[in-house]
């Protein structure tokens, strides 16, 4: 079963919560920090790293002797990564390749009627595995200057260990990176906060939860008096919330020292069991509904 932890804005707690949860299940879980801009699981829980590979990005490279300038590739690229200068009486032909718009589909390559294109393989980071003493761990580090999570992402996912519980730490937002990681869950917990901008974004997670046709509840952090707005909106659209962890300064203590707050609060540990098992029961009604 895989569980990711998503948000519409940034801050909001997507790490705490998705290491809290893989450490109260404690048993057959791997977490996947896919936040490769800034991954930041590995502070709380630790991990040895056992493993490093670089990752890589299939761009086009042209041969100009075998290309007929026929522009095809410029036709099939949907990101707008290739661009065809046509020779002309006094001037030699050219293609162009901007490799930072390249998301690596292949389509030219594949398509080019002269076969004048081949890949290669642009470096964009960094894929690291390890372990902490109850679960195991992968996350992506993406290079400074890269334009593009997606690619990283995809290779983080590719580490989704079917027989296990597998927590995916998301990014913020609502845009292609938490698309990626979200995408093939089974469940997605939404964390939010309860102020204007929180309400806001949760409003633009869940429409994008709903269109991918994932089941999802939420998670209010530095719950207060002021929910009201926040549960009246789930209410009405039919979203469960699963927890409400309170403004608490002794829980903020743990957070700044990087311990995660199931090491130091049993109760929560608890809490975190029954978001599990509510998600579990879930699992089990959808995959019979779907038989």
């Amino acid at each position: 079963m895989v569980i990711s932890i998503a948000s519409g804005k940034g801050g909001t707690g997507k790490t705490t919560i998705a290491v809290n949860l893989a450490l109260s299940l404690a048993e057959n879980v791997q977490l996947l920090d896919c936040d490769v801009e800034e991954p930041n699981s590995h502070l709380f829980i630790k991990p040895r790293i056992t493993g490093r590979k670089k990752a890589y990005l299939p761009v086009p490279s042209v041969d100009k002797d075998k290309c007929t300038f026929c522009g095809k590739c410029k036709e099939v690229c949907a990101y707008n990564a290739i661009a065809v200068v046509p020779p002309s009486e006094d001037k030699k032909g050219e293609v162009l390749v901007f490799e930072n718009l390249c998301h690596g589909c292949g389509a030219c390559s594949l398509l080019c009627p002269a076969g004048a294109i081949e890949e290669t393989e642009r470096e964009i980071g960094v894929v690291e595995t390890g372990e902490s003493s109850v679960l195991d761990f992968a996350h992506g580090r993406l290079n400074i200057g890269e334009a593009m999570a997606p690619p990283l992402i995809r290779q983080v996912k590719k580490l989704i260990n079917p027989g296990k519980v597998t927590i995916i730490d998301s990014p913020p937002g609502t845009s292609c990176p938490v698309i990626t990681s979200v995408k093939g869950s089974d469940f997605c917990i939404l964390v939010t906060e309860p102020t204007p901008f929180g309400l806001n974004d949760l409003i633009l997670a869940v429409e994008v939860i709903k269109k991918m046709r994932i089941p999802a509840g939420v998670v209010i952090n530095r719950s207060g008096p002021q929910d009201y707005k926040t549960d009246q909106y789930c209410k009405k659209e039919g979203v469960p919330v699963l927890m409400r962890i309170p403004f608490d300064k002794e829980l903020a203590f743990l957070y700044s020292r990087g311990v995660p707050f199931v090491e130091e609060k049993a109760n929560y540990r608890e809490k975190f069991k029954d978001i599990f098992d509510f998600i579990s029961k879930s699992y089990e009604e959808n995959s019979g509904n779907k038989r």
